[in-house]
C-alpha cells in the first residue's frame, strides 16, 4: 500500500484523473497524448501501489468503483492546488500563465452560467497564456473550498456569519426566494390567498438546505417544520414535487425549472421571503494578482449586467 507520493505516483494519478474525467480509456486518449495499452497499463499500476480496484472496464464500458470515485475527487483537490500553487509561483515573477480555478455555487441560474462565460472569456483574451477550470461545488461547501487552496475565486450566494479568513467582493445584485409547494400539496389551494385562521405552516413538514442559517427558517413567531435536509436548491425542488414537502427556493429555480412542473408560490409568495448577496469570494491566503483582480471586476460587471 502506498504511504509516500513519489513523483512516478504522481504521473500515474494523472492518468487516472484524465481517464476517470473523460469517463473513458479512448476518450482520454488525445487528452494524454498515450495509446489505450499504456493508459491500461499505468492504471493497472496505480492500482497496485494503492492496493485499490479503481474501475472496471470491459462489455459493460468504464465504470469507477467507489474507491475510484473517492480517489478521483481527492486527485481533483491535489491537482487544483498544485495547479494553483504553480500559478501563483509564476506571479510573484509577474508571470501571469498558467491555471485558474473558478468554482460557481451548484443551481445558479442560465443567465449567470452565460455571464461568467463572457468574464471568462474577456480574462483569457486579456492575459494571453491562461486557462480557466470552471467547476461547481454544493452550497454548504463554498467556504471551505474558498479557504482549502483548491481554487481561487468563487461565485455563490452567502447567508451565514462571513468568516474573517475569506474575502467577500459583492456582485451588487441579490437572489430572492419564498416559500413553495407541489400542485398536488394541500397548501397548493392558498396560492393566491392569505391562509386562512387556523391553518398554521408548522403543521407541515419542510425540507431545508444544508449549510442555509436556520434564520431562514423563522418569520416572527413562525418556524418552518424541517422534517430532513437536502445539499441543492436543484434536489430540494426534486423533493417538494413528491407533494410531501414545502420548502424555500431561490424565484429563478421555480422560474426557469419549476415553471413547466407548476411549482406554487404559498399565499401569493408571501411567506418565508428571502433575499441572499451574492459574492465572489477567496480565501485570504489567495494571492490577489492582476489576473484575479481583472476577473473579478468582469464577474461583477457581467453577471450584475445579465440581471437587469
Amino acid at each position: 500500500m502506498l504511504n509516500r507520493l513519489q513523483e512516478s505516483d504522481i504521473k500515474l494519478l494523472r492518468v487516472f484523473y484524465a481517464v476517470a474525467s473523460c469517463n473513458g480509456f479512448t476518450a482520454a486518449e488525445p487528452v494524454l497524448r498515450m495509446q489505450r495499452p499504456n493508459i491500461s497499463a499505468a492504471i493497472k499500476k496505480l492500482e497496485e501501489r494503492l492496493d485499490l480496484v479503481l474501475c472496471h472496464r470491459g462489455r459493460g464500458g468504464f465504470q469507477m468503483t467507489k474507491e475510484g470515485e473517492v480517489v478521483f475527487q481527492e486527485t481533483k483537490r491535489i491537482f487544483n492546488a498544485f495547479d494553483n500553487f504553480v500559478f501563483n509561483l509564476k506571479s510573484l515573477h509577474d508571470d501571469y500563465s498558467g491555471h485558474i480555478t473558478l468554482v460557481l455555487m451548484a443551481g445558479l441560474p442560465l443567465s449567470m452560467h452565460l455571464a461568467v462565460s463572457k468574464a471568462v472569456k474577456s480574462t483569457m483574451k486579456k492575459f494571453d497564456d491562461i486557462h480557466v477550470n470552471i467547476q461547481t461545488r454544493l452550497y454548504n461547501e463554498v467556504e471551505h473550498v474558498a479557504l482549502s487552496g483548491e481554487c481561487h475565486l468563487v461565485v455563490s450566494t452567502y447567508d451565514m456569519v462571513k468568516p474573517e479568513s475569506v474575502t467577500f467582493h459583492p456582485v451588487g445584485i441579490k437572489t430572492e426566494g419564498r416559500l413553495y409547494c407541489a400542485p398536488t400539496h394541500p397548501l397548493a389551494k392558498y396560492r393566491d390567498t392569505e391562509l386562512p385562521e387556523g391553518v398554521k405552516i408548522g403543521d407541515y413538514p419542510a425540507i431545508g438546505i444544508s449549510g442555509l442559517s436556520s434564520a431562514n427558517y423563522i418569520e416572527d413567531e413562525t418556524r418552518l417544520s424541517i422534517q430532513t435536509f437536502s445539499d441543492s436548491f436543484d434536489a430540494a425542488m426534486s423533493a417538494i414535487m413528491t407533494g410531501e414537502y414545502i420548502g424555500l427556493l431561490p424565484d429563478y429555480i421555480a422560474k426557469e425549472q419549476g415553471a413547466a412542473l407548476g411549482l406554487v408560490p404559498i399565499a401569493q409568495g408571501s411567506l418565508f421571503n428571502f433575499s441572499h448577496e451574492l459574492f465572489v469570494m477567496n480565501g485570504k491566503n489567495t494571492r490577489l494578482n492582476p489576473v484575479l483582480r481583472h476577473c473579478i471586476k468582469e464577474l461583477s460587471y457581467f453577471i450584475s449586467e445579465s440581471q437587469k
